[in-house]
């Protein structure tokens, strides 16, 4: 039996949304020791959808080789996913 988790893919997320996600990302980075992803996404409430869109980018690359962080990816892709609502 596949033991993977299905991700419902949410497309609609609104400005509290997004940063409630944010906020569960950091939270388990912190838990994790991903201080780069803690540092670069510390900050993000009110941040610009610009700045959002780099710094997710550059936390799923951070995160891109870590299976074992496949769950904050798989987060931080969703959120990815929704930053055109703040536009």
């Amino acid at each position: 039996m596949d033991q993977d988790k299905t991700v419902e893919l949410v497309t609609n997320l609104d400005r509290a949304a997004i940063e409630e996600k944010l906020g569960q990302v950091v939270a388990a980075a912190k838990t994790h020791n991903l201080e780069d992803v803690v540092t670069l996404l510390g900050a993000y409430a009110g941040m610009s959808q610009a700045d959002l869109r780099k710094r997710v980018g550059l936390c799923l690359h951070a995160l891109s080789g870590s299976p074992e962080h496949k769950v904050l990816f798989t987060q931080l892709e969703l959120v990815e996913l929704n930053l055109h609502n703040l536009g």
